[in-house]
């Protein structure tokens, strides 16, 4: 049986940096931080209070007004980039069997701001002051199950809460369909909402910075949280070819691989092997890679096991490798699906988006981080580097098309 070829036809992000992949992109490119004071709830009594909070979003843009207060943010999130990535693909999704159109997104807290909200409303009004449809919204497939509804499409729905990584595991899993003839259209990437569990939480790790995150830097001091989500369009390469579709980049597949070491402390080894299950799988030499979206969190250990990884696989070879973290924050389940538009963005424009903040180089990330400047390059290969708590590990492919001959966007 030949697997059938999936490409990317359509993206919709939802960021601190933009709505909509233009401005999202341009601004990804001028290096702009979306780091400001959080005011999302009271970070009086953290050591933190600096983040990646989404200010311009009016989820009334993209749903019935009446149907807002019957979701959570991230289904808000998850929705517009749904409609926005529709929208540029140009895809008639009327025409197309519902039953096979599936939805997949990643998620790291899910509509966890619906449990903070019942917990409050608790504390200070007792139990039966919660809203009843507060606790309807909180359950994590709500998100998935929330975009089809508004789309009434009826393939596969799934929600991925590989934390960090979930948003590549949800793209990979639609390729898989796809390849499999199990689905014909995906709407796969990630979505998470700024939470007040998940600040905390890394607040209380010692994980975050003050007020800037610097990958790769050698004063960095850690990660800061972040919002956001991004959805892919996939679709067959023949699908696309037919209709006359502009294609993003072609993915080539999808590697992963489990430390199950340690929770929070990654495994150079562990991150090594994914990237080498990649390249084996897509048969790509670590020669013909051009661009490493890096998980690049800008904590101590992630960056220099990242970096102490790179090195392992590709040598001596200086390939370029940038976080936008450092602009966006870490948007938990989100981020590599942020981070999988970017590729593709990447790939089309031929520009690498910079590692922005970056001031100290560190002999431990020895490795070209495009620092604090855009670089224009032609980026034929893609990896995009995702790694979550407990060693889960992710990378995905992309590779330039050539189909695009006629074709402007």
């Amino acid at each position: 049986m030949n697997k059938r070829r999936v490409v990317v036809t359509g993206l919709g992000v939802i960021s601190s940096i933009g709505t909509g992949k233009k401005i999202f992109w341009d601004n990804l490119i001028l290096g702009k931080s979306g780091i400001s004071k959080v005011d999302a709830f009271d970070t009086s009594r953290h050591f933190n209070h600096y983040g990646g909070q989404i200010r311009d979003f009016e989820p009334s843009n993209f749903l019935e007004k009446k149907k807002v207060k019957l979701m959570g943010r991230a289904s808000h999130f998850a929705i517009a980039a749904t409609k926005l990535a529709i929208k540029d693909s140009d895809l008639s999704f009327a025409r197309l069997n519902p039953k096979k159109i599936s939805v997949l997104i990643g998620t790291t807290g899910g509509e966890a701001q619906e449990i903070e909200k019942m917990d409050a409303t608790w504390v200070e009004k007792g139990k039966d002051a919660v809203d009843r449809w507060s606790i309807i919204q909180y359950p994590v497939s709500n998100i998935s199950s929330n975009v089809a509804m508004e789309l009434k499409v009826k393939g596969v729905n799934r929600v991925f809460t590989t934390a960090c990584a979930a948003g590549n595991y949800a793209i990979g899993y639609g390729f898989d369909l796809i390849q499999l003839g199990k689905a014909d259209t995906v709407i796969a990437g990630g979505s998470d909402a700024f939470s007040y569990i998940s600040f905390t939480g890394f607040s209380q790790l010692s994980a975050m910075a003050q007020e800037e995150c610097q990958p790769f830097d050698k004063n960095r001091k850690g990660m800061l949280v972040g919002e956001g989500s991004a959805i892919l369009i996939l679709e067959t390469l023949e699908s696309a070819l037919s209709r006359n579709a502009f294609i993003y980049a072609e993915i080539l597949g999808y590697g992963l691989s489990c430390d199950a070491t340690h929770m929070t402390n990654p495994s150079v080894d562990g991150i090594a092997k994914c990237i080498q299950n990649v390249l084996a799988k897509t048969g790509i030499s670590a020669e013909g890679v051009d661009y490493i979206s890096a998980h690049g969190t800008g904590t101590k250990n992630n960056d220099k096991s990242e970096c102490a990884a790179i090195k392992k696989v590709f040598g001596e070879k200086k390939v370029a490798v940038s976080s936008i973290k450092s602009m966006l924050g870490h948007c938990m389940g989100a981020a590599s699906a942020i981070e999988a538009a970017s590729c593709c963005l990447a790939i089309v424009n031929s520009v690498i988006p910079p590692t922005i903040n970056y001031k100290a180089p560190d002999p431990e990330c020895d490795i070209d981080c495009v620092p604090n400047k855009a670089r224009k390059q032609k980026v034929n290969i893609v990896l995009n580097n995702a790694f979550a708590f407990g060693g889960n590990n992710s990378c995905l492919v992309f590779k330039r098309p050539n189909f695009n001959d006629k074709i402007q966007r």
